[in-house]
């Protein structure tokens, strides 16, 4: 058979690398925004999930743009300092652009602002490094899934990922079955792989999806103010580390910069 004519493996997870005009794109989006809108603010995300942060942007696409990805090209665009700032005081925001931020360009008061992402929050599953907040014991018995409502046994077929994740199971008239309690984590303790995956199998969601407000640059005056609010202390490992190394996925339609 001709060469070109022969079968070729096609990865489907290739992805375009980003390229300098790309990034040069992305900086000037940027200081576009920073020209059109009266506040941008500086965030960070606890327990980062593309699906929750999609529904920030969703619920904020009238009234502001969000912008999450690489704090180098974001703070190069602000400005690093005073005499490259593209707008007077933004080099002192660009200064605290480190870890996994982002910013949010809007004209909304302040005040709202700060009251809308103190409520904003959304439970979800731990991962692997995550500090497990309470104990989850599994009681004797039918291996139970809580996803459904109400709850139902496991089926059948799946005890040898139950075996595998570390529960001693037995099949009781083709239900995956506990002969003894099962403790799956312990309050305080991180968690492994198979413990986070035990945990989202049985519907154990154990963290919180949180944006937390970090500074507001305004326009109008040039100023920048901390925000110190309690509840926007996201804390190290139990709300920001996800343990498995994950960040947002770059896309043209989320706006983000890569």
């Amino acid at each position: 058979m001709p060469k070109s004519k022969r079968q070729k493996l096609v990865s489907l997870t290739k992805v375009t690398k980003k390229n300098k005009e790309h990034k040069s794109a992305l900086i000037t989006e940027l200081q576009e925004n920073a020209e059109k809108w009266q506040y941008c603010w500086l965030f960070e995300v606890g327990n980062m999930r593309n699906a929750h942060l999609k529904t920030v942007r969703t619920l904020w696409k009238d009234s502001a743009r969000l912008f999450l990805g690489r704090g180098t090209v974001m703070a190069k665009a602000l400005g690093t300092m005073s005499e490259e700032e593209h707008r007077p005081g933004l080099s002192k925001l660009a200064s605290q652009i480190k870890g996994q931020v982002g910013l949010m360009f809007t004209d909304t008061d302040p005040e709202e602002v700060i009251e809308w992402f103190k409520d904003f929050k959304r439970p979800d599953f731990a991962r692997s490094g995550n500090i497990a907040t309470r104990t989850v014991i599994l009681p004797a018995g039918p291996v139970m899934q809580h996803h459904s409502d109400p709850p139902e046994p496991f089926p059948h077929n799946e005890e040898p990922q139950l075996r595998k994740l570390g529960l001693s199971t037995v099949m009781r008239r083709g239900v995956p079955t506990l002969e003894v309690a099962h403790k799956v984590c312990e309050k305080g303790k991180t968690l492994t792989a198979e413990q986070a995956q035990l945990l989202k199998l049985t519907g154990e969601k154990m963290v919180e999806f949180r944006v937390g407000l970090k500074a507001r640059w305004d326009a109008a005056s040039g100023e920048v103010v901390e925000i110190d609010e309690p509840v926007f202390k996201l804390v190290e490992g139990a709300a920001e580390g996800s343990g498995d190394g994950s960040r947002p996925e770059a896309s043209e339609e989320d706006e983000m910069i890569e």
